[in-house]
C-alpha cells in the first residue's frame, strides 16, 4: 500500500489513541496497531520479522537491572524499610509548621534514592503518613500532595528504573543519567518543602506542629538513624560502582538484590511470605514495563522504518524555528502524552525520534534525557490516569474522595512545571555532576 507519511502518521497514531480511548493497554495499543500496520505498508510476510525485532530488544543486558533493581525496592519494602525512614524524619521535623507533611516528602527523597520506584512510597506512605496528618488536622489537599509529589521522586533520583530504559532505547549512560539527575531530584524535593513550609507558615492550620510532649529527646532521635543506616550504605555503595565504573547497572543491581536479601535476613525482618510477595510484586511491575517496551518498539521500529523518524525531524528542524522552541515543543508534546500514556510507552514511542533531532541541534544528550524524565514526573500526578493517584486513593480513607487528590496534586504539577523550566534555563542543574565525575 503506497501512502504519503503524512497520512500514515495520521492513522498509525489516530489508531493509537482510539484503541488507548477504548481501554486498551498502551502494550497491546501499541503493538496490535503495529502489527497491523506492518501487514497493510510492507507485506503479511513482514510481520515475521516483528518476532526478530522483539528478540533484539529481549537479550539487551541492561534489561536485567530493571527486575533487579525493583525486586530489592520490594524487599527493602517489606522489611518495614518505609516506616522507619519516616519515623525517623518524622520526629527530626515534625517539630516545624508543616513539619509532618515535610517529613513525608523527606522520607519519599530517602526511598527514591534507595529504591527507584514509586508504588512502594506512595502507598507505605498513604497508609503510615496521610492518617497521621489527617489526625494533626492538616489541609486535606497539603497532606495528599506532599504524598503524591514526594512519592513521584523514585522515578526520577538513582536507582531510577526510568532512567534504564531511556538510556537502553537512546544508547546513553546509565551511569551519566544516574549522575545527571541527583540534583534535579533534590531540587525538586526542596521546593515541595518551601511550598509547604511557607503555605503552613501564612496560614498555621494548614499544617499544625507536633505538640513537644510528643517529641522525642535528642538521643532517642539519633537511635532512630541506626535502622536505615545499613540500607543506605549498602544503596551508596551499589550507585558508587556504577558511577566508578566498578560494575555496569546490571550487575550493581544485582549486587543491590542479595544484598536486600543478605541485609533484612540478618536484622532479622525477612520472611519467607515476605520474600514471596516481593517476587510476586517484582513480576508484576516488570511484566508491565517490559510488554510495554515489545509493543511501543514494533509500533515505533515500523513508523521509523517508513519514514516517520525523518518527517518529524524534517518538520522540526527543517521548519526555521530556534532549537528552544523546538525543545518546548517536545517539552509540551510530553506534557500532553503524560495525560494519556504511561512513561514506559511515552519513552518507547518518543526517545527514538527526539534522540537523533536533539543530536542534530547540537544538544547534550544526558542533558536532554534527564530533563525529559523531569518532565515525565509530570505524567504521574496528570489527571486522570496519573499513577500515583490511582495508589494513593487505593489506600486514602473514604473522606478523602477521588476529586480531592486531583486538585491536591495541581500545585506540585505546577512546582515540577517550574523544575523543568529551571533546568532547561540553567543546565548545569543536570550536567554539574556528570561532568565532575565523568571528566573524560
Amino acid at each position: 500500500m503506497n501512502l504519503s507519511i503524512e497520512l500514515i502518521t495520521l492513522l498509525m497514531f489516530g489508531s493509537l489513541f482510539l484503541l488507548l480511548a477504548l481501554g486498551l493497554p498502551v502494550a497491546f495499543a501499541c503493538g496490535s496497531v503495529g502489527i497491523l500496520f506492518t501487514a497493510l505498508l510492507q507485506s503479511p510476510a513482514a510481520v515475521n520479522l516483528v518476532s526478530t525485532r522483539i528478540f533484539g530488544l529481549m537479550v539487551q543486558y541492561l534489561l536485567a537491572a530493571i527486575p533487579l533493581f525493583i525486586f530489592m525496592a520490594c524487599v527493602l519494602e517489606r522489611a518495614g524499610l518505609i516506616a522507619e525512614l519516616y519515623e525517623m524524619v518524622y520526629q527530626w521535623v515534625g517539630f516545624l509548621k508543616g513539619g509532618v507533611a515535610s517529613a513525608t516528602i523527606l522520607a519519599c527523597t530517602m526511598m527514591a534514592a534507595m529504591v527507584g520506584v514509586i508504588g512502594a512510597s506512595e502507598v507505605t506512605m498513604g497508609v503510615i503518613a496521610l492518617p497521621e496528618m489527617l489526625k494533626r488536622k492538616y489541609d486535606k489537599f497539603i497532606a495528599c500532595g506532599s504524598i503524591l509529589a514526594g512519592g513521584t521522586l523514585g522515578i526520577l533520583i538513582p536507582p531510577s528504573v526510568m532512567l534504564i530504559v531511556y538510556g537502553l532505547v537512546d544508547n546513553t549512560s546509565i551511569g551519566r543519567l544516574y549522575a545527571g539527575a541527583f540534583l534535579p531530584g533534590f531540587l525538586l524535593a526542596t521546593l515541595y518543602i518551601v511550598y509547604v513550609t511557607v503555605r503552613c507558615h501564612l496560614n498555621p492550620k494548614l499544617g499544625p506542629p507536633v505538640p513537644p510532649e510528643e517529641q522525642l529527646s535528642l538521643n532517642e532521635k539519633l537511635k532512630l538513624l541506626w535502622p536505615v543506616l545499613p540500607a543506605g550504605i549498602l544503596v551508596f555503595l551499589v550507585l558508587g560502582t556504577i558511577f566508578t565504573g566498578i560494575a555496569a547497572p546490571t550487575e550493581a543491581a544485582g549486587v543491590g538484590a542479595a544484598g536486600a536479601i543478605v541485609l533484612t535476613a540478618l536484622q532479622g525482618k525477612l520472611s519467607w511470605k515476605g520474600l514471596i510477595e516481593a517476587g510476586e510484586n517484582t513480576l508484576k511491575s516488570s511484566a508491565m514495563v517490559l510488554w510495554t517496551m515489545f509493543g511501543a518498539n514494533i509500533f515505533v521500529g515500523l513508523y521509523i522504518m517508513v519514514g516517520g523518524g525523518r518527517f518529524v525531524t524534517e518538520m522540526l528542524v527543517g521548519s526555521g524555528l530556534d532549537k528552544w522552541v523546538i525543545i518546548v515543543i517536545m517539552q509540551m508534546i510530553l506534557i500532553f502524552l503524560g495525560a494519556f500514556i504511561d512513561w514506559v510507552g511515552i519513552i518507547m514511542l518518543c526517545v527514538p525520534i527526539f534522540g537523533p533531532i536533539i543530536r542534530q541541534l547540537g544538544f547534550d544528550p544526558i542533558w536532554f534525557g534527564v530533563l525529559f524524565a523531569v518532565n515525565l514526573q509530570i505524567s504521574f500526578l496528570s489527571p486522570p490516569f496519573g499513577y500515583a493517584l490511582f495508589y494513593l486513593k487505593g489506600v486514602a480513607p473514604p473522606e478523602v474522595s477521588t476529586t480531592d487528590i486531583w486538585k491536591s496534586a495541581l500545585p506540585f504539577i505546577g512546582i515540577q512545571v517550574c523544575g523543568v523550566v529551571a533546568c532547561m534555563v540553567f543546565p548545569e542543574i543536570i550536567t554539574f555532576v556528570p561532568n565532575l565525575l565523568f571528566k573524560g
